[in-house]
This record gives structure tokens, C-alpha cells and sequence, in this order.
């Protein structure tokens, strides 16, 4: 059985893993541990918690138990002390605090959900995500990074503070792997914080899987406004250390003219300007996604399609 390890955060390693869980491979996540917006932000801050929220979105993904069970981890709370707060979320870091430790409790709630695959966190560091822009401000967190309109102007770093090791249950699963998938997902708030975490990228590098990167559909305006494919492949390589991508998966569908002006205070469509033999276009645009009143940070409207996402990986595991 080919074996498959996804590395990013957020809802797009939700998308990839929804739609690979239906065919027969070993799946793994590795998942960004940088996350501070919404609800998680707030249960880090007063709990002193990891952050749940992205581990959560990859355990509904791989779970194999009822819809029923899957709508109840992902269900917000409406008015209330816990307005805004997803029940998974409380459930995790409830978890984590009963047993002593965030794997465990990402283990327990495994159990629970009945998933197909592991879901690893990066690191088990308690981490922020920080980054110096070229004014010299500092964004503090990944909420920050994700809400800032200055990144365009410029930045002159992103770290992570304190000092992260990579976790070496993740090391072992690149090592084992036939394709590594990177993205999509916000690039400064959801797949660069992985390659910021010491060891990821080597253990990416020296990994004899094949190495594919998901190219966003839309851009964010204020950091990655007018980026075509070649500029998330460039930004990548500042922190994977090379270009180590043997595929590029480009959607080449127009979301229809009103999505798109929808969308537009969020950002625009990014195109493709590459025409490498590892360039592989297809038509990859997802339905509308409405937005929850529930959560506590605007969300993306337009979304890749899990199945087709999963149908062009698939052929590319087929080949291996």
C-alpha cells in the first residue's frame, strides 16, 4: 500500500485528506503548530494549551465515524461563554490536560473518531509564529500574520519563537513515505511555519518520496496579491532551502465572474506562468463555501474540490 504524508495546517489539509481517505493508501498529516486565531487562540491563552484547531480539521478529515460524530467535533458554539469555541477544540485540549499530552490526546481523539491514518503535530513545542517586516514592525502571531495587509511592502524574516525541534514520529513518517503533499493553505500562516521548525526540511529533503506542492486558487491581498505559481514555488525555497517540488498542481478553472467579485476584498485568482513538464493543470475549483457566523475569523469563500484534488494525486501515486 502507497503511503502518502500531507504537511500543512487549516483547511487545506482537510480538503487533500477528505478526498485521499476514500482510496486505498496510508495517510498521514503533519500539522502546523502555529495556529493562535479564533478559538484556539483563545483556549492557548487561558488554558496553556497546544493549539487544537488544525489537528481537529485533520482528524474530522480522516474520521470514518458517523456524520453525526464528525458534525459534533466541528460544531461552534453560538452565544454563550463559549461563543465561537468548536466542541472538538474543547474536547482536545480537555484531552490533552487528563492525560499530560497533546499526542496522546490527538491519539484518544483518533480513537474516538475512528480515523483512517495518523495526524502528527510538527512539533510538540509551544511555539509563535512571529515575522519582521521590512518597516521593522513586528507581527505578533499567526492571527496577526493572517489579518496584516503590510506584508506586501515587504518582510525581512519569519520564525518561530521559542526554538522548535521537528517531532520525530513526523521524521519517521516522511522517511517511510512514496509522496509528500504540500499545500494548499495559507503560505505565511499555514505551510512556511512547518519548514520553520528545525529538522522538517531536512527530513523532507532526504525523504526518497516524490514531492508535490498544491498551488493556492486565490491570492491574499495585502501579502501574496498578484503572486503567480512561479512566486509561491520562489517564496517556498527560501525555507525548503531548494526547489524540491517534482510536481505543481495548478487549477486552470475561472470561478464564475460574481464568486470572484465576492472574493474580492479577501484577494484574487492566481495564475500559472510556468510550463515545466512537472506543471500539471487541472480544473480543481471547488463549490461556493459560505462563511460561519459562528467562527471567529473570516474564512475563505472559494475552495479546491477534495475529490478532484484526490483523483489527480492518485494518478500520480499510480505511477509511482
Amino acid at each position: 500500500m502507497k503511503k502518502i504524508v500531507v504537511i500543512g495546517g487549516g483547511t487545506g489539509n482537510f480538503t487533500v485528506l477528505g478526498g485521499l481517505k476514500t482510496y486505498d493508501v496510508e495517510l498521514s498529516a503533519i500539522v502546523s503548530m502555529a495556529d493562535d486565531g479564533g478559538s484556539t487562540g483563545i483556549l492557548r491563552d487561558e488554558l496553556g494549551v497546544l493549539p487544537p484547531g488544525d489537528v481537529r480539521q485533520c482528524l474530522v478529515a480522516l474520521s470514518e465515524s458517523s456524520s453525526l460524530m464528525r458534525s459534533l467535533m466541528n460544531y461552534r458554539f453560538e452565544n454563550g461563554g463559549l461563543q465561537g469555541h468548536s466542541f472538538g477544540n474543547l474536547l482536545l485540549s480537555a484531552l490533552e490536560k487528563v492525560t499530560g499530552s497533546f499526542e496522546k490526546a490527538v491519539d484518544e481523539m483518533g480513537k474516538i473518531l475512528s480515523i483512517k491514518g495518523k495526524v502528527i503535530p510538527v512539533t510538540t513545542h509551544e511555539v509563535r509564529l512571529k515575522m519582521l517586516l521590512a518597516n521593522r514592525k513586528v507581527l505578533e502571531g499567526e492571527k496577526e500574520i493572517y489579518l496584516s495587509q503590510e506584508i506586501k511592502h515587504g518582510y525581512k524574516t519569519i520564525y518561530l519563537e521559542p526554538y522548535a525541534s521537528v517531532n520525530p514520529r513526523a521524521i519517521q513518517e516522511l522517511y517511510s513515505a512514496d509522496l509528500i503533499v504540500i499545500g494548499p493553505g495559507g503560505l505565511y500562516t499555514s505551510l512556511i511555519p512547518n519548514f520553520l521548525v528545525e529538522g522538517l526540511a531536512d527530513a523532507v529533503h532526504q525523504s526518497k518520496a516524490k514531492k508535490v506542492f498544491v498551488v493556492n486558487l486565490m491570492n491574499r491581498t495585502g501579502q501574496t496579491h498578484g503572486f503567480k505559481t512561479s512566486d509561491y514555488i520562489r517564496e517556498m525555497r527560501k525555507f525548503t532551502g531548494d526547489d524540491i517540488f517534482d510536481y505543481v498542481l495548478v487549477n486552470n478553472q475561472k470561478p464564475p465572474s460574481e464568486l470572484i467579485d465576492m472574493y474580492a476584498d479577501e484577494g484574487d485568482l492566481v495564475e500559472n506562468d510556468l510550463s515545466d513538464s512537472r506543471i500539471i493543470e487541472a480544473s480543481f475549483l471547488g463549490g461556493l463555501e459560505k462563511p460561519s457566523k459562528r467562527d471567529l475569523l473570516k474564512r475563505n469563500l472559494i475552495r479546491h474540490d477534495p475529490h478532484r484534488l484526490a483523483e489527480e494525486l492518485m494518478k500520480i501515486v499510480n505511477h509511482l
